[in-house]
């Protein structure tokens, strides 16, 4: 009878030591995985009867929380300037979660940051609700609202403003947009309605910001890149005249390439760099291609950040430019088609590299992090991302990129007084039914040439090419004279 007694007893000691572990891992060791987890609602509810921090820009709110009296939670988040700021701030969502700085944010808007720990266990003592750090952008208001505005509704268009020197973001607006107050409402099944509405809009994605997440070809802007890798190799400089036919048969194949045939390039059929950069020619880059191979073009785009994953905070899709091709595919690459695909920032910090002296400073979008006693908990300083090449090359490609403001493809960029360098870009997406070629139009660049405030990227998706040209180039005059108040 002992023995049975015995062993009764060693097996619920047993059970009550694993029953122990178990609470204790739970407790100690997965807390943050299930708290983290989207089917935890209640940590969901939770967070949602909590005052947010805000997201503030020029120290104004673009998202916060307010009081509510809807009987369902004690807070509202509520967007201010809600479209122009959509692809920056997303969404927070209690039927859709969040997306964008509302979720790369959470840890401070919540107050669940390392950094705010003295401030719940402040409050858990004095029984005050715990609230969350506010996060001053770097956007500029005037300069965000400017951008948004003068993109026409109706087309699929982003601009991208940075200061060179930094790597602040001053800038980052695209159409179309959406509120996402319409996502925000406490009632899921209003939210859902909503959020299917919205997928139902043609160019539009509320998960994707289009500067940072649509990958497009860049057409001749990435001739900048191109003009780099020939300049580093030593076989080019500016004094280098070169064979500029009108059209070339891509090498291997049968197919041909021909320079613009609106443009003035057939006018020279020998070219220095300064004319077949101002006028955006094409066959000579094949050429160029030939004579250097995948390689060089490949170093090249990985130091400009090609392949890279890059945190703005938000998320940057990293560009593409493709590997293992043959050579015709790496003419076509090395002039902005094929499959070398961008995003609207990597281009900008195309820009900024051929500003800095070669150097691209890390962009970023937070300023600093406030805690709800108002001391400064972040204050991100300015850090290299890369060196992209040398300041001899930036500074002549910097000279280049005169040209097409002066006398070629950008002069409707141009701005009275202020000495604009740019590359303009077109890549051919289709053809319509009635021979329209629907086209991707980029213009990005940098202001002043002596001394760069900004690098400014326009890029508009899949229009006609006279809409694209002239839209891209008038954008980017307007966004250029709405930094310098011409």
């Amino acid at each position: 009878m002992n023995q049975a007694i015995k062993r009764v007893w060693i097996a619920l000691t047993m059970m009550f030591v694993i029953c122990l572990a178990g609470l204790s891992y739970i407790q100690f060791f997965s807390s943050e995985k299930l708290a983290d987890n989207a089917l935890n609602k209640r940590q969901l509810f939770r967070e949602f009867d909590l005052p947010r921090g805000a997201i503030l820009v020029d120290g104004k709110p673009i998202a916060e929380s307010v009081p509510t009296d809807d009987g369902q939670f004690t807070y509202q988040r509520q967007y201010n300037d809600p479209e122009q700021y959509a692809h920056l701030t997303g969404y927070y969502s209690l039927a859709n979660g969040s997306t964008h700085l509302e979720s790369e944010l959470n840890d401070w808007l919540t107050g669940s940051s390392s950094d705010l720990v003295f401030d719940r266990l402040t409050a858990m003592f004095t029984g005050q609700t715990a609230e969350g750090a506010s996060v001053e952008l770097t956007i500029d208001g005037e300069l965000q609202k400017k951008a948004y505005e003068m993109i026409p509704d109706g087309l699929r268009a982003t601009i991208v403003v940075t200061d060179p020197k930094t790597g602040d973001i001053l800038a980052m607006a695209s159409k179309p947009s959406y509120d996402p107050n319409d996502l925000a409402v406490h009632s899921t099944s209003v939210a859902a309605e909503n959020m299917k509405k919205l997928t139902n809009v043609k160019g539009l994605s509320p998960y994707t910001n289009p500067a940072i997440g649509h990958l497009v070809a860049p057409g001749s802007s990435f001739k900048i890149l191109s003009t780099v890798a020939a300049l580093e190799s030593g076989e080019y400089d500016l004094d280098t005249v070169l064979d500029n036919p009108t059209k070339v048969t891509l090498p291997g194949t049968n197919t041909p390439l021909g320079n613009f045939e609106e443009g003035i390039c057939a006018r020279r059929p020998q070219a220095k760099l300064d004319f077949i950069f101002t006028q955006s020619c094409n066959t000579p880059f094949v050429g160029i291609s030939e004579k250097l191979g995948a390689e060089a073009y490949e170093d090249v785009t990985e130091r400009f950040g090609f392949g890279q994953q890059l945190n703005i905070p938000q998320s940057v899709t990293a560009s593409v430019f493709p590997t293992g091709i043959t050579a015709s595919e790496l003419a076509m690459s090395t002039i902005g088609q094929f499959d070398t695909k961008t995003t609207p920032l990597e281009m900008n910090m195309v820009a900024m590299a051929i500003a800095n002296d070669g150097v691209i400073m890390q962009p970023n979008m937070v300023d600093k992090v406030i805690a709800p006693d108002l001391r400064v908990i972040e204050d991100p300083k300015p850090k290299a991302f890369s060196t992209a090449t040398t300041k001899e090359v930036a500074n002549t490609v910097a000279d280049l990129m005169k040209g097409p403001v002066t006398s070629g493809t950008a002069m409707n960029a141009a701005v009275p007084g202020v000495d604009l360098r740019v590359k303009t870009g077109t890549a051919q997406v289709r053809t319509e039914d009635d021979g329209t070629p629907i086209v991707n139009s980029w213009i990005t660049g940098f202001a002043p040439g002596d001394d760069p405030q900004v690098a400014i990227t326009v890029n508009i998706e899949q229009v006609d090419y006279n809409t694209g040209h002239n839209t891209a180039g008038s954008l980017m005059k307007k966004m250029t004279e709405a930094v310098f108040n011409k």
